[in-house]
């Protein structure tokens, strides 16, 4: 399929989305798209598969000018998307996860499976057709919904951020399947933050700044700062902790954590973990191994089977959250969209979330709107998050825009612990080197902090030590200055360290 926008504009009040946007996709060849949040790929990316409309410019695809009022329009012609977020049910077989929604093309029986094992095979995807999805580790997800995407005969297949949660291992098998899949004449639009991942796996790169196409860049003689500074006009910034600031006192201790689910799975098993004042300790781990569980019973989100957890010289075992967030806990959560920020509520608001016994957005008793105003614009400036004012909607941000105003407000009122998830996931060079920077500031001033990442060039860089979780239970201990990412995953997944 070969794809053209020409002059694509998107507006929305207050805010231009696109302005004359050129994007060119050729036939069997995998192109990546890559800007700083807010750049306006997202909403390229709806416009494309017929999520939004444009305000001008238009769509040609082989030749022809085409309008999508709808994802179904866009699909019916073999454009298919896999978002970052996957949207599978948990509850269903991969098969009646793919056949969902599209039981008209070969019904839901013999013809549905037999289709979905020759895509599988086609393509090298290891997954069984009767397996839970509920039962699948992220990387297998992945493939499930490339695999509804194929099935409803994609032929240009737009991939947003799909490395974000894969380990080395599991991102090399990922381009093998993409290889194979251009190779057989399709397209793939990949959209990602991981500019030595893109120049791996792409072979044309289009360069997204402030809503419109600034350049284009050749995978085969660029370099990566060459590509950040097109992104950002900035130098690539590397996670590094400079002076050693750990010291001899525990902020946070937990001994013989564990926890069971309600079906009686161990979800954590005798877990011990120490962070000092001034340290940053990483937790590695193949999403769904535990961490989510292990932050969660930490913020009082869940309660501990067994064990205790400790906070500067406290129990805090069976604290409310609100009661952990009063001790000085701050809490930057995996998944933005659930724990992070109330979508429709404009940014003063999602300002005072979780912090409604704060000095800085109450008075006395009393919610204070004025100085939730007043602290949501510092850090709106503080930690660059484009946006018209504090009275837009969280659901108007980018997802990066979103991210960077969450770690801005967990970072607000001296913390003295802080459960960082994936602070740095979905968030440009630019970003990311801010939030490097906050994090090791306030390490410098004595900040424990519990880091979870997949990103693992982050994990060795910040981390002071770091730790491998598996099947809830800490397995490893590597020492950032003397282990490599491939090391690292390999612990990840149960492999010979």
């Amino acid at each position: 399929m070969h794809v053209e926008l020409r002059g694509i504009e998107k507006r929305f009040p207050g805010v231009v989305a696109n302005h004359d946007v050129d994007l060119t996709i050729r036939p069997g060849a995998v192109h990546a798209l890559i800007g700083e949040n807010g750049a306006g790929k997202s909403t390229l990316m709806k416009i494309l598969y017929g999520v939004q409309a444009p305000d001008g410019g238009t769509i040609v695809v082989d030749g022809e000018e085409r309008r999508f009022a709808s994802p179904t329009d866009a699909i019916d012609i073999g454009i298919g998307m896999v978002f970052q977020h996957f949207m599978l049910a948990d509850n269903l077989t991969v098969l009646e996860n793919v056949v969902l929604g599209a039981e008209k093309l070969h019904g839901i029986g013999e013809k549905a499976r037999s289709q979905v094992r020759e895509i599988c095979e086609a393509y090298g995807f290891d997954l069984d057709p009767d397996a839970l999805v509920a039962t699948l580790g992220v990387a297998a997800r992945q493939r499930v919904e490339i695999l509804k995407v194929l099935y409803r005969g994609a032929t240009l297949i737009i991939l947003d951020e799909p490395t974000a949660v894969l380990v080395p291992q599991e991102v090399q098998a990922l381009f093998a399947n993409l290889r194979d899949l251009v190779a057989s004449g399709r397209s793939v639009l990949f959209i990602s933050h991981k500019l030595d991942e893109v120049l791996e796996i792409a072979d044309d790169i289009t360069v997204m700044r402030r809503g419109t196409t600034v350049g284009t860049a050749d995978p085969r003689t660029a370099t990566k700062q060459e590509l950040a500074e097109l992104m950002v006009g900035a130098e690539l910034p590397s996670p590094e902790l400079g002076e050693d600031t750990v010291t001899d006192v525990p902020i946070l201790t937990l001994s013989g954590i564990g926890l069971t689910s309600d079906t009686g799975r161990r979800l954590l098993d005798d877990v011990d973990l120490t962070v000092h004042r001034g340290e940053i300790v990483g937790i590695a781990g193949v999403e769904g191994n535990g961490q989510t569980e292990l932050v969660e019973v930490i913020m009082g989100m869940r309660r501990a089977t067994s064990g205790a957890i400790t906070l500067a010289e406290e129990d805090i075992t069976r604290l409310s959250t609100r009661k952990v967030r009063e001790r000085g806990v701050g809490f930057i959560p995996e998944d933005r969209h659930r724990h992070g920020v109330v979508l429709d509520f404009p940014l003063w608001e999602n300002r005072i979330l979780g912090h409604q016994t704060t000095r800085r957005v109450t008075r006395g008793p009393l919610l204070n709107p004025g100085g939730a105003r007043a602290d949501a614009e510092r850090i709106i400036a503080d930690y660059d998050v484009r946006t018209p004012s504090v009275h837009t909607s969280a659901r108007a941000l980018s997802g990066g825009n979103q991210q960077k105003f969450i770690v801005g407000r967990e970072m607000s009122g001296e913390p003295v612990l802080l459960l960082a998830s994936h602070p740095t996931r979905g968030v440009d060079v630019g970003a990311q080197a801010a939030i490097w920077d906050h994090i090791r500031r306030a390490r410098h001033d004595g900040l424990g902090v519990l880091l979870i990442s997949a990103d693992l060039d982050e994990l060795i860089g910040l981390s002071d030590r770091l730790e491998v979780i598996l099947r809830g239970r800490i397995t490893a201990h590597f020492d950032p200055d003397h282990v490599t990412a491939q090391e690292l995953g390999t612990a990840m997944t149960g492999g010979a360290a």
